[in-house]
């Protein structure tokens, strides 16, 4: 078989079943299915192409026409992959307390994201989805109750499945709901070819909506008619809006779910830290959740029992939640004394000489070179910086923000990494303007300063006196402080950090 695919969608589904070797408890087979090794990084990149494959094929969605959805992040991802491999606009809504980087991915692949209050919950933000979609003529994908989602479940996870594990039947699946797409499509599927699989459906504990036994009210569309009362906020994105889809309430009426487990917040982030640090699999906190409970079946399943785990998404999608609050940014202790082990624990090719040094002076190419980069006319405004750097990417959002035009002059770039020209552009910058960091940014060949000098000089309205002299008006409206451009880390508790001359 080749692995040679005409589009994008040809990437989506085959995703791998790995064994859990280290944490397992004894005698019992548990397996994990990998569902981020999507191409959109989610087992919603499957019910993504499944809607709007079967909305080409019905003509309910037309050639160019925008498509909308309510999401907490995967469907988004996975219809912004879809949807821009097809020509489709795609807005999403999506509730303000789903992570960021959610947003950023829907954003960079296209799509345009609408946030709603997170007071309103899931139900808000597809309420907004349904107004949007009737006042614009959009195709509403309706992930919750379209029979889309659970038909390229059958086809595909499900088949997967049966032929991964041919040899011996599972005894268990173990999946939690969102859409309730993947629990309706596998498990109509497994009850009727492999019998003897007990399906396992899990839920966080302090929001047990079906664990409550309360049924969910439906409109005549089959989305819910309000929240369910049982909900409370939880920790597992992704997992168990507000209600029980309509989907995951045609399981529960159908009796195919055999064990209802429920999961608390701590073990989902627990075994979500267990699988990649002892597992080496990286994975979400719903992931880690579905983990969790298989764990718990695992240990009181009978010897030689086979357990399979859905995982639907990777870890890297949870970088501003709690999962990862306890993960460093900057260097633990230990990594500092591991770095200050050996002299060189800097990596920067061009630094300047240590302290105490006397450095070596500059050629006169590179002065020269100097020279005629900040002496040029029409290009007033340069930023000596490293490709890498954070502050001079902080200095680059402040300009492009401010309609500042400039010349940026890498200096760990191809154009200057061979025989050491960045570094000998580096010496006679520290040598012309004392200061041996990047960036370095000049204004018709006055040197402003560093990162923070520049955005002081912003700050204080000197940089737009400057520029205005030389007819370039700069957009300051709206920017409030430029030290806001500044890296995250430097943000104590998400504010503006403070000026500091920290720089590379």
């Amino acid at each position: 078989m080749t692995n040679r695919h005409s589009s994008i969608l040809g990437a989506i589904g085959n995703t791998p079943v790995v064994r859990i070797n280290n944490i397992a408890p004894e005698g019992v087979e548990l397996y994990v299915k990998l569902e981020s090794a999507n191409p959109g990084g989610s087992v919603k990149d499957r019910l993504a192409m499944g809607i709007i494959e079967a909305a080409e094929r019905d003509g309910s969605l037309k050639p160019g026409q925008t498509v909308i959805e309510a999401t907490s992040g995967n469907t988004g991802i996975g219809l912004a992959m879809i949807c821009a491999a097809k020509g489709y606009p795609l807005v999403v809504t999506m509730a303000e307390s789903f992570s960021v980087e959610r947003r950023k991915l829907m954003r960079m692949l296209g799509a345009r994201v609408i946030l709603t209050p997170a007071s309103e919950k899931g139900s808000g933000m597809l309420a907004k989805a349904q107004e949007l979609a009737g006042k614009h003529g959009w195709f509403l994908a309706r992930q919750f109750e379209n029979e889309a989602g659970p038909d390229i479940h059958s086809a595909t996870t499900a088949e997967e499945i049966l032929a991964d594990f041919a040899d011996a039947p599972l005894d268990y699946w173990v999946s939690g709901f969102g859409t309730g797409g993947t629990m309706k499509g596998v498990a109509r599927v497994l009850k009727k070819r492999s019998p003897q699989t007990k399906i396992v459906a899990c839920e966080p504990d302090n929001s047990p909506l079906i664990g409550s036994g309360i049924g969910q009210e439906y409109l005549s569309d089959g989305s819910p008619a309000a929240s369910h009362p049982a909900f409370r906020p939880h920790l597992m994105q992704g997992w168990t809006p507000d209600f029980i889809p309509k989907l995951a309430g045609d399981v529960i009426k159908a009796g195919w779910i055999d064990i209802l487990q429920p999961v608390p917040g701590a073990d989902a982030m627990q075994c979500a830290k267990d699988l990649a640090q002892q597992e080496g699999i990286l994975c979400g906190t719903s992931a880690g959740a579905t983990f969790a409970a298989a764990l718990e079946i695992a240990r009181t399943a009978p010897k030689g029992s086979r357990i399979l785990a859905m995982l639907p998404d990777t870890g890297e999608r949870y970088l501003s939640t709690p999962l990862f609050a306890e993960i460093e940014e900057t260097m633990t202790e230990d990594e500092k004394e591991i770095a200050a082990s050996t002299p060189r624990y800097r990596f920067d090719a061009t630094a300047p000489a240590p302290v105490g040094q006397t450095p070596e002076a500059p050629s006169e190419a590179a002065t020269a070179h100097v020279e005629e980069i900040i002496g040029n006319a029409d290009e007033p405004v340069v930023l000596f910086a490293l490709e890498w750097c954070e502050f001079c990417w902080s200095v680059r959002k402040l300009f492009a923000a401010a309609g500042i035009a400039y010349r940026s002059v890498e200096l760990d770039g191809p154009a200057y990494r061979e025989n050491g020209w960045g570094g000998d552009i580096r010496r006679d910058l520290a040598q012309r303007t004392g200061a041996v960091t990047i960036p370095q940014i000049f204004v018709g060949g006055k040197h402003i300063g560093g990162a923070t000098e520049t955005f002081d000089a912003f700050n204080n309205g000197s940089l737009s006196r400057l520029l205005a002299d030389l007819g370039r008006p700069v957009d300051a409206e709206g920017i409030g402080n430029a030290y806001g451009f500044l890296p995250a880390w430097l943000h104590p508790r998400g504010k503006a950090a403070a000026p500091r001359k920290d720089a590379a």
